[in-house]
């Protein structure tokens, strides 16, 4: 049985190999690939896609939005931290987390939306 999705002869461009392969060897994919391995689970995707929802929200509402106790938020959102997708600030006994900058809230966006459409899709 013959495969559909792949060329069936061998044919490569290779000035724009080349072109790609530079771009590719300056270029720190495997620091965006840990952004999607820290969004890769349900709970933290979840918890981002709220923060995108909102400016900011305190961990004790974060826990209660996702189904989660406090403690398992708090594991999730020091992990967004720390992979750079989200920032703290203290007030008093409250922490509240926002996501860190509008890329992240783009980024998450779009993924929300694109599941969306592929879901439509079929």
């Amino acid at each position: 049985m013959k495969q559909q999705d792949v060329c069936e002869v061998n044919c490569q461009e290779d000035e724009k190999a080349a072109l790609i392969q530079e771009e590719l060897s300056s270029t720190n994919t495997n620091g965006a690939a840990k952004i999607f391995k820290a969004l890769s689970d349900d709970t933290r995707m979840k918890i981002a896609y709220a923060l995108s929802l909102e400016e900011e929200l305190c961990v004790c509402d974060v826990a209660h939005i996702v189904g989660a106790t406090t403690a398992t938020a708090s594991h999730h959102l020091r992990l967004l931290r720390n992979m750079g997708l989200a920032k703290y600030r203290k007030e008093g006994k409250l922490v509240y987390y926002s996501l860190d900058d509008e890329h992240v809230r783009s980024l998450i966006k779009i993924a929300i939306a694109h599941h969306k459409e592929v879901e439509q899709r079929g």
